[in-house]
């Protein structure tokens, strides 16, 4: 057993609610930044939060994952275009995902799952 995943989202646009609508459809817990450019706070709002996993999304799929990994040392991984990728990242022990404009709930929910099954389910409350 183990504990509830965190995961903070940071959307260039403002946007990843379907992302986590899709963690807390798998069981997580999901943070959204609001406002423009929040990709940028990742790792800040991960810091705060105490997340297990960032989401980033740009044009590029790298700007504030790398900003994260730069001033925190999470490990990152970027310029990612699909779920599978994603998926692979966090079976690599990757904290930080970055990702090009991908707003869909699947992410989300396979991001968690993938979390979970490596780290446990959490405990009942």
């Amino acid at each position: 057993m183990g504990k509830k995943v965190v995961v903070v989202i940071g959307d260039r646009l403002g946007k990843g609610q379907k992302v986590a609508a899709g963690v807390e459809a798998a069981g997580g817990e999901a943070y959204t930044i609001p406002g423009m450019a929040a990709d940028m706070k990742l790792g800040d709002v991960m810091k705060e939060k105490g997340a297990d996993i960032g989401i980033s999304f740009c044009g590029s799929g790298g700007a504030g994952a790398l900003m994260a990994a730069n001033k925190y040392k999470y490990k990152c991984r970027y310029g990612m275009r699909s779920i599978d990728e994603g998926v692979t990242a966090v079976k690599d022990g990757i904290e930080v995902l970055g990702f090009g404009f991908m707003d869909v709930e699947e992410l989300g929910r396979r991001i968690t799952e993938t979390w979970y099954s490596i780290h446990g389910q959490p405990d009942e409350e």
